[in-house]
């Protein structure tokens, strides 16, 4: 289905779950199938305010599971290739800023109308008519929902995550440099003093249950992480994450943990999300994603 990768990608943006967002598009395309074809005269703009739907609706039960969720929860990481990582017409490097994992967390925050109307308006182009229709509010409040919603957005520093200067996977390259070396001072120097590392088990993988702030606690911590896999054996492989540098952590066939390293307007490590929940790294396991004995692994 042509319209497939569009719908994959608001679904993820709504949901932060790339397999809800594959359950919900293949609800909405067997939905498609049973409606009257000859009476639609724009099937993208229809399976987009289906879509939409859905996702309004499946957010009611994520945030009841996210309530019981063990320990730190983060969106499911994608690499690159990955379907949800098409948008529409705008340009790739900012749909690589508008996956990371600072921005779709400052989104998961926003109310589900607030964040459908920021996403369909400022990343899907849809306009305001159709948007009235696909949230069932008058166009006057759906501009002030997509306005309230980019106002929160501003004000937590998430309008337009700033790019980082150079290559960022050159700093993935030298993040794993610093720990294969066990040079504490470089690696220190590549992270920001407020550097916040946060990492999702899910329950079924041993992970912080909080977030660890300061560069001197994280670099501790990163250097005990590869000292243990050092132990194992285990090779750490440069891999783009949500339009981001970083890191998957192999063990033989196994992918231990996947890190995203968010940089700052300098260029330094401001944050490392870490996904160790093995439901939420299958899909990377699957696609081949990274092989451990590619170039770029330590």
């Amino acid at each position: 289905m042509q319209h497939r990768p569009r719908l994959l990608a608001l679904g993820y943006r709504m949901l932060g779950s790339r397999a809800e967002a594959q359950d919900l598009a293949q609800e909405a395309w067997l939905r498609w199938s049973e409606c009257d074809l000859e009476g639609i005269a724009a099937p993208g703009a229809y399976l987009t305010q289906l879509m939409a739907r859905l996702c309004l609706d499946q957010i009611k039960s994520a945030r009841r599971r996210r309530e019981q969720y063990v320990g730190v929860w983060l969106p499911e990481p994608l690499a690159d290739g990955d379907d949800c990582l098409a948008a529409g017409p705008e340009q790739l490097a900012e749909r690589a800023q508008q996956l990371s994992y600072a921005y779709l967390l400052a989104l998961q925050r926003l109310e589900p109308l607030e964040r459908a109307a920021f996403l369909l308006r400022e990343v899907f182009d849809v306009e305001y008519p159709q948007l009235a229709a696909i949230l069932q509010r008058s166009q006057a409040a759906c501009r002030q929902l997509a306005s309230r919603a980019r106002r929160r957005l501003q004000d937590g520093g998430q309008a337009v995550p700033a790019r980082p200067p150079g290559d960022p996977q050159a700093l993935a390259a030298a993040f794993v440099d610093a720990l294969q070396g066990g040079d504490v001072d470089r690696l220190a120097g590549l992270l920001a003093m407020d550097v916040r590392y946060q990492a999702d088990g899910g329950g079924k993988a041993l992970a912080l249950p909080a977030p660890l702030a300061g560069r001197r606690a994280v670099s501790r911590l990163l250097r005990g992480l590869w000292r243990r896999s050092e132990r194992k054996g285990a090779a750490w492989c440069a891999q783009r994450l949500n339009g981001m540098p970083g890191v998957l952590v192999w063990e033989e066939e196994r992918l231990l943990m996947s890190v995203a390293l968010q940089c700052d307007a300098v260029g330094r490590v401001s944050g490392l999300y870490v996904m160790r929940n093995p439901d939420k790294l299958a899909h990377l396991t699957a696609g081949g994603c990274g092989q451990k004995r590619s170039n770029g692994c330590r």
